[in-house]
């Protein structure tokens, strides 16, 4: 989707397919541009935990057909060593790297550390940063009770970053308002399904994915919308990526 549309994005972390989820894609020259012949979206996780080439990211792009997007990682570096604090040049390396994907590149993520605290002055310094150098799709993954506050949100909002709903909610969480459903920016909706009870291995159940795909079709007409499935341990991620592709078509 060109930017500025609205739609829905569905994906999974990473784009490896299991060979029992095999038989479900097309044939295609990489487990990549195989997974993009079926889905219309995928989450670059590796980058939290290395850099990229641009050769690399502009790889990605040329493998995957018009309309699909890809979500990048911030690196940990940013956000969890550094804390948001004192980031430009990591920021503006990590930013060059992954504009190689061109109008490809639908949304940074921005995973928190769980003992982050929302801190007005660093989040509003370090977002600032971020919308001096890009101006695209971006959504913060806070993983600390104090990111679920009206100011925080405000904050958000008012650099057009949405805040994750992630399921499942983080044990000492469970009694914050809002813990589960996406914030910030209303224009952007990112979902993050770890997998539940179980994180990273668990599978979503039929009646839970049909819930969801009601609620994010309906978004998805006037919101740009992704939903990531991170149950990538035993392949669930896959299945039910597929099935809720199905059940919003």
């Amino acid at each position: 989707m060109a930017d500025g549309e609205h739609g829905l994005r569905v994906g999974t972390a990473g784009w490896a397919i299991r060979r029992e989820h095999a038989g479900k894609f097309a044939a295609g020259s990489s487990h990549l541009s195989r997974h993009a012949t079926r889905l219309n979206a995928a989450e670059i996780n590796s980058s939290f935990h290395r850099p990229h080439r641009p050769q690399t990211y502009a790889r990605w792009a040329r493998e995957t057909p018009d309309g699909f997007s890809f979500s990048v990682k911030m690196p940990r570096h940013i956000t969890h060593e550094l804390r948001l604090a004192d980031a430009e040049a990591p920021l503006q390396a990590f930013l060059s790297e992954c504009g190689a994907l061109g109008d490809k590149l639908g949304c940074i993520l921005i995973q928190l550390p769980p003992r982050l605290a929302f801190d007005p002055k660093i989040a509003r310094q370090f977002l600032s940063l971020l919308r001096r150098f890009y101006e695209g799709g971006a959504a913060i993954e806070s993983r600390h009770a104090t990111w679920f506050t009206a100011e925080a949100d405000k904050v958000l909002a008012s650099f057009r970053v949405a805040r994750v709903a992630a399921d499942p909610v983080p044990a000492k969480m469970a009694e914050v308002k809002d813990a589960a459903v996406p914030g910030g920016f209303r224009d952007l909706e990112y979902w993050r399904l770890h997998g539940s009870p179980r994180i990273y291995y668990a599978n979503y159940e039929p009646v839970f994915l049909a819930a969801l795909a009601r609620r994010l079709k309906k978004a998805g007409k006037t919101k740009d919308v992704w939903c990531i499935f991170d149950n990538t341990v035993l392949g669930h991620a896959t299945a039910n990526a597929l099935e809720l592709t199905a059940l919003t078509a």
